[in-house]
């Protein structure tokens, strides 16, 4: 079903719902009303058939009187619970159905975004294999496409494991192999890739030597990847990346910051969040699926460690992993 129907539907369950909780608060306020009233009558009654003359006269009508305030009390404590319990089931309702609507427009988003992401590097790949196969090409276009096609392959594996290990982390089965990590070689491998599969982006990278951790290489690789590659896609190509590892005594720092547009304060507490992505997948011109962050906070996390967003200066965006020793 489009997500269009489904939000269509989803207004008239909502206009249904809150019509529902409406009757049933006033229905709950009629029967606190009718049961008042009858209390009153009820006690009006037994006075009206006590006699004056009797000498025990008002100790009755002060009993009577104290019934009647149980009662009162009983009926407003019993619809204050019952009042409570239904909007308590209400709330908890209402929310679970927006969470779900909620996702439902994340899962669309996300099969846009995974399919977009698909189409590309694979197309790019036939055609590349198919001006190969049918032309008798020079040595240095033959390497050209080649390199192409390699490039496209490595988009298509990065995006493949993204989704395999966000499939892993919400299963709980996420497995690690965690040994003794040079870190600092890690990192200069992912900057020396990225340059060589981006040869016009302008990257720079300073990272102190001997600078060891415990983890997973292979995870970490793909945590260090997600974040230089999300610097390069939310700046301009004319800009610089800096990728950057320091050791800060207590800790091991590594910082990649871009000269992007930067992210807001808002944003900044959702980036991370599964499938989040800014604005609409029939719009957006930047390339990805929301699953590179939310992966690479789970692997940072996973490995005792922190991951915070700062702002650059003037502009753009620092993504910060800090190690703790």
């Amino acid at each position: 079903m489009p997500f269009g129907k489904k939000l269509y539907k989803f207004s008239v369950i909502t206009i249904v719902y809150w019509f529902l909780l409406i009757y049933i608060i006033a229905a709950l306020s009629w029967w606190y009303i009718a049961l008042e009233k009858q209390n009153q009558a009820m006690t009006d009654y037994k006075i009206q058939e006590l006699i004056k003359d009797d000498p025990l006269y008002e100790s009755k009508i002060t009993q009577l009187n104290n019934e009647h305030y149980r009662k009162h009390a009983r009926n407003i404590g019993e619809g204050l619970i019952f009042l409570l319990i239904t909007l308590v089931g209400a709330i908890f309702v209402y929310r679970s159905v927006r969470k779900q609507v909620k996702f439902s427009q994340q899962q669309q988003n996300f099969m846009m975004a995974v399919t977009h992401e698909l189409k590309t590097p694979i197309a790019v790949i036939k055609l590349s294999l198919e001006t190969l196969q049918k032309r008798k090409l020079e040595e240095e276009k033959q390497q050209r496409f080649i390199e192409q096609a390699l490039q496209e392959t490595n988009r298509l594996n990065t995006l493949t494991n993204n989704i395999l290990l966000a499939a892993q982390i919400d299963s709980g089965n996420l497995s690690s192999e965690k040994e003794e990590v040079n870190l600092s070689v890690l990192t200069d491998g992912c900057v020396q890739d990225f340059k060589q599969r981006f040869p016009n982006r302008n990257i720079e990278a300073s990272i102190e030597p001997g600078q060891f951790i415990y983890g997973d290489t292979l995870l970490m690789q793909i945590a260090i990847n997600n974040l230089i590659e999300n610097a390069l896609k939310y700046s301009p190509e004319d800009s610089i990346v800096h990728v950057d590892l320091t050791d800060e005594g207590e800790r091991t720092s590594v910082g990649i910051s871009d000269e992007g547009v930067g992210i807001s304060e808002e944003e900044k507490k959702r980036v991370f969040d599964k499938f989040y992505r800014v604005g609409n997948e029939n719009t957006r011109k930047t390339k990805g699926t929301g699953l590179g962050l939310y992966i690479t906070k789970k692997i940072i996390e996973d490995h005792g460690a922190e991951i915070n967003i700062t702002d650059n200066t003037p502009t753009g965006t620092i993504f910060g992993i800090n190690f703790y020793k």
